[in-house]
């Protein structure tokens, strides 16, 4: 990866210049534009809940680097941590590096069927769905004889498969101390692929792409440069109007109103387990414990997901810590289910869960750390007197035994180390009076 460091004063041409070298050297390129003295920990981008998709969903919001003479433009991408690389809602142009000659504004550059990175992409890191059709050679833009690159892509949210063009794409970030966004920004390059407006139509309203956060080499975390790159960390809002909060970097990372507590010292460690066929994350999960009543589960497969929104247990798993919750909670009414809940409590209006002293879910870890899930991430509010155990039978054939979901992710800061292979997580940050929404964004107007 080369990195280029952007003067305020460099001037226009040379910054195009040594781009346009980078790009046919096929070289990832990684731009940061600061003032001295270097004052970065990390990188830092706003993260929004959705619900009027089909099921709850978070987006990331970016800055599409155009570069020197158009404005920035900015984009709100689907957070998908096992997506193998990025698309989005945008044009390839082959004239797309010299503005001048270009009518197409905000474009991307193609990448030819013939280039390493076509094959690269198609045979590496594809998406694989069986519903998606054989990609060809056979495309061409209009007023080019040269051939494109037809990628396929999975839709996130009804799983249709469709095919994008694979282009050189760049993705702006904030500095940041970890505490406040600076107006200083750094641009990663690398390849994504731009798909149809169709594709979108199932999307949250203003959300037009996917971002890749996996463990492939053509997402996110592997095309920034260091000391930023294969470490990130997340912080889902459980509130529609309040945003959340991605860190790029290996931190410190804060959060009011305690700005001065390193957030990685609330943090507890499990690996990252690799899995075959899969650019996805991957935990070891022992046991499951609900007030002293413990299940092994140390032979089934864990998977994050930032798709599925609530943790989904293979049928036997399900059973019994539905069985284990409805022990632990006897004396409390029970309600009538709710889909695509099976267990759900009644209680009185005004009171909150927390009176209703919910019991704590316990993942046990490899390594012996445990993820605790308190009411907040175990419970959903589905009317104003019901509340149902947020977790759903995946059936007997799932293809693994358990998949943790959003909900259980919301205001938990989890913190992604692929250079290390290990997996850092907190537990509710409302046990230590903040939350996910309380990073400081006051110095960005968009």
């Amino acid at each position: 990866m080369v990195l280029l460091i952007k003067h305020p004063n460099m001037a226009p041409h040379l910054l195009i210049i040594v781009l346009l070298l980078a790009f046919i050297s096929h070289e990832p390129v990684a731009i940061a534009q600061f003032l001295e003295p270097y004052p970065y920990t990390s990188q830092v981008a706003p993260l929004r809940k959705h619900a009027d998709a089909a099921t709850p969903l978070y987006s990331i919001q970016m800055e599409i680097a155009i570069w020197v003479y158009i404005p920035a433009v900015y984009k709100n991408f689907i957070i998908d941590i096992d997506a193998p690389f990025t698309w989005h809602d945008c044009t390839v142009d082959w004239n797309s590096w010299i503005y001048e000659s270009s009518n197409c504004f905000g474009c991307t550059h193609p990448v030819s069927c013939e280039e390493y990175a076509c094959t690269d992409v198609r045979t590496s890191y594809s998406y694989d769905s069986p519903s998606c059709l054989p990609v060809t050679n056979t495309s061409t833009l209009p007023g080019s004889g040269d051939c494109i690159c037809p990628v396929n892509v999975v839709n996130p949210v009804n799983k249709t498969c469709g095919q994008a063009l694979l282009n050189f794409d760049t993705f702006t970030f904030r500095g940041s101390d970890g505490k406040n966004p600076f107006l200083d920004s750094y641009v990663s390059h690398g390849n994504a692929a731009c798909a149809p407006s169709s594709m979108f139509e199932s999307f949250p309203a203003n959300v037009s792409g996917v971002m890749a956060f996996s463990s492939s080499r053509k997402a996110l975390p592997a095309l920034l440069f260091q000391p930023f790159n294969n470490t990130f960390a997340l912080c889902l809002p459980s509130s529609l109007s309040a945003r959340g909060v991605m860190f790029f970097g290996s931190g410190p990372y804060y959060l009011l109103p305690k700005s001065d507590v390193d957030l990685k010292s609330l943090l507890s460690y499990t690996p990252l387990l690799n899995h075959t066929n899969s650019f996805g994350y991957f935990i070891g999960v022992k046991s499951i414990t609900v007030k002293g009543r413990s299940i092994d589960v140390s032979k089934t497969t864990t998977k994050l997901s930032t798709i599925d929104s609530y943790t989904i247990l293979r049928a036997d798993i399900y059973k019994q810590v539905v069985r284990m919750f409805s022990v632990a909670t006897l004396g409390i009414l029970r309600a009538r289910p709710v889909a695509p809940f099976a267990f759900c409590l009644k209680n009185r209006i005004g009171h909150s869960l927390s009176i209703l002293k919910m019991p704590d879910i316990v993942l046990k870890l490899q390594g012996g750390k445990k993820w605790r899930i308190s009411s907040s991430n175990s419970m959903q509010q589905v009317r104003k007197d019901v509340a149902c155990l947020a977790f759903v039978n995946g059936g007997a054939t799932s293809e693994y035994g358990i998949v943790i979901g959003t909900f259980q992710m919301e205001n938990n800061f989890l913190l992604f180390d692929l250079d290390n292979s290990t997996f850092g997580f907190s537990s509710s940050l409302l046990s230590h009076k903040t939350s996910c929404s309380n990073f400081n964004f006051t110095t960005l107007n968009h």
